[in-house]
């Protein structure tokens, strides 16, 4: 009964979805009826709709009951949800199916993701399907691609002001070359993800043009106020997001005589969740992507998406309510599809976006940046305290795992973790800084500054892995074994990622090194946002090179990188420890080394890797407790590995062991 809750008390709320539910169920035979559609397929949808109504219902009660049109937006966002299931493809509902039976799909061995910018990768859609033989190569089984639906001309931030979520760049190609992709990636058995960037459109949008030329309505999709008064009473607890680009969070536009919110840039323009109307219209955006055939959403910029006075406007209840509404709406409606949380802020602010009923698989930004810290400090003490309590994730959830992507690197510990190892957070992020731009002495590192504040100290860092990791500064000092350590650091942090449990995201073209791309600044919409020196364009005759090398059995510094992650990557899809995200850490009587164990259903891999270009010693107890054996094989080497004396590691050593 769903007017009863829990503990027997009658609950009004439910009381009240029941009594809607029974309103609308009419209405919404009709519209099957109407449009002649299968039996089969309105059961589904009514079956689905109905278990997931309660929870539905709450949600969006407690963000919109204050509106005297709610019940209108109820119905509207119920037949725009019916609509995207009938604009759903039979294979599409086949999968879901499929995944509606096997929910933990994308938790397996065998997922291993890798990201892109379609237009620095292969320049279109059309030649990024002949592509699916490398990327099959190399192993991967899913591949991110970054914003490529149609934007605004210039600056777009990268992709993220949309101009048309329904139109891909047609610089690019078109809607139906993302469909005919995302069909052959299925045929391949690699997932798509494309990004929902839902708090603000481009300034261009057609929503913010019918705003611009007047319409109420559409001023209504965003936040416009006449005059500073209610601005500046917002400002007060905001902060600014790209303080070097632009001061404030809000742009004066001439045409609308309004002030409108803009917390990113000045042609983003944030959506108005308060308004029902909103959610309903980007839930039809976000159901169209869907039906594309992508299987991941990643949902952009969350933290940000909905505002309240005397707050600093993120990370608020709210913001998981509506993610949770919209988690709601594609299980009715798109029940194959996974959500991504992009929420690049304090740990414990980051572990409350993920969910089976909120987003069930997020970016994991402390591990990446904690990983750097250790190579920096050659310590794992931060590392370890931080993945001591905050890896473990709820059932059905999982971590993606990655050490660069297409952003910056902002050093998000947190400061409490780090006060209980006598380290001062805000001192310690101006050494990482210091060290990644390589400013401090003794620095392998090249990375450059992103939105330096010298009025609060705060900064980002740019840069690719490999340089990042030391590898430009060993080539332009012709240094052989500098060269050596660099290559062992790559592999040392892909190797941790690979294993420590959920899943590994290659941002593509590190798998060869590939270097700071100076040359950014020669284009006038890229020389401002120094990100774009790690975003270089893919240069396919290393793949011709290589292919050369291994026929002539020679060797090159990304021919060694290439081959290093390819066998780490085909070793982690054969090892059933390490599915699933438990993960164990192991006492190891060494600073420097970090040590975990992966076990599932039986099976369980010991990883230990030293973040020190030193040899490491690490007792042989902590092996044979750890591994749980006094004998094993790394699986990496191929090496028999017996514990009847100390286990001396190589510098930035990886090992996986597993008990023979």
């Amino acid at each position: 009964m769903i007017g009863t809750s829990r503990n027997g008390q009658p609950d009004p709320l439910q009381t009240e979805a029941e009594i809607s539910l029974k309103r609308l169920l009419p209405r919404l035979d009709a519209f099957w009826s109407e449009d002649d559609i299968a039996c089969g397929l309105a059961r589904e949808f009514t079956q689905r709709l109905v278990a997931q109504w309660p929870r539905l219902f709450r949600l969006l009660f407690t963000l919109y009951h204050d509106r005297y049109d709610f019940f209108y937006h109820l119905e509207e966002i119920m037949f725009t949800a019916a609509r995207g299931w009938k604009q759903r493809s039979p294979e599409l509902r086949e999968q879901d199916d499929h995944r509606l039976n096997d929910p933990t799909w994308f938790q397996s061995e065998h997922m291993v993701g890798g990201a892109l910018y379609v237009d620095l990768f292969s320049e279109n859609l059309s030649k990024l399907r002949e592509c699916i033989p490398y990327f099959k190569d190399l192993g991967l089984t899913y591949v991110h691609l970054m914003p490529l639906f149609a934007v605004r001309p210039g600056d777009n931030d990268g992709g993220y002001a949309i101009s048309n979520y329904r139109s891909v760049d047609p610089r690019l190609g078109t809607i139906d070359d993302l469909r005919q992709l995302a069909d052959e990636f299925r045929e391949a058995d690699i997932c798509l993800c494309l990004d929902f960037v839902f708090n603000h459109t481009s300034d261009d949008h057609y929503w913010a043009q019918h705003a611009q030329a007047g319409d109420i309505e559409y001023q209504q999709y965003y936040y416009c106020f006449p005059d500073r008064t209610v601005p500046d009473q917002y400002e007060r607890t905001l902060r600014e997001i790209f303080p070097t680009v632009r001061r404030g969070n809000f742009t004066w536009h001439d045409g609308m005589q309004r002030w409108v919110w803009t917390t990113f840039n000045s042609f983003q323009w944030d959506l108005n969740y308060g308004n029902p109307a909103v959610f309903r219209a980007m839930l039809e955006e976000m159901l169209f992507i869907a039906n594309t055939g992508v299987d991941i959403l990643r949902l952009d910029a969350v933290a940000f998406i909905w505002k309240q006075m005397g707050t600093n406007c993120e990370n608020r209840p709210e913001a998981h309510q509506l993610i949770q509404a919209f988690n709601c709406m594609a299980e009715i409606a798109a029940p194959g599809l996974v959500f991504k949380s992009e929420a690049i802020v304090h740990p414990d602010e980051v572990v409350k976006y993920i969910g089976e009923e909120e987003c069930q698989i997020s970016y994991n930004p402390t591990l990446m940046a904690l990983l750097w810290e250790s190579l920096a400090t050659r310590s794992t003490q931060l590392l370890k305290k931080s993945l001591s309590h905050r890896h473990r994730l709820p059932h059905g959830t999982s971590w993606v795992n990655y050490l660069r992507c297409h952003d910056d690197i902002g050093w998000t510990f947190d400061d409490k973790d780090a006060a209980q190892l006598g380290i001062n957070g805000y001192n310690h992020r101006q050494f990482l800084n210091n060290f990644y731009t390589g400013q401090f002495p003794g620095s392998f590192a090249r990375g450059v500054p992103f939105q330096h504040n010298p009025a609060t100290g705060d900064m980002r860092i740019s840069g690719t892995l490999a340089s990042l990791a030391g590898l430009e500064q060993a080539i332009e000092f012709h240094d052989p074994k500098l060269i050596e350590m660099s290559v062992r650091r790559m592999c040392l942090l892909y190797g941790i990622t690979l294993s420590v449990g959920g899943i590994p995201l290659l941002y593509l073209g590190e798998e060869w090194g590939m270097l700071n791309d100076y040359d950014f600044v020669k284009d006038p919409a890229k020389a401002g946002d120094t990100r774009w020196i790690h975003r270089p364009k893919m240069k396919w005759e290393y793949l011709q090179n290589f292919k050369q090398e291994v026929d002539d059995q020679n060797g090159s510094i990304r021919g060694k990188i290439f081959r290093s992650i390819q066998k780490l990557i085909s070793l982690r899809k054969n090892l059933p420890s390490l599915a699933g995200q438990q993960m164990e850490l192991v006492p190891v009587d060494n600073p420097h080394v970090l040590g975990f164990v992966r076990h599932f259903e039986g099976n369980r891999t010991l990883v230990l890797a030293n973040f020190t270009e030193e040899e490491q010693r690490v007792p042989a107890n902590n092996v044979r407790t750890g591994g749980l054996g006094r004998f094993f094989q790394d699986l990496i080497s191929e090496q028999e590995i017996a514990t009847h004396e100390d286990l001396v590691m190589q510098p930035y050593g990886l090992l996986w062991l597993d008990r023979i």
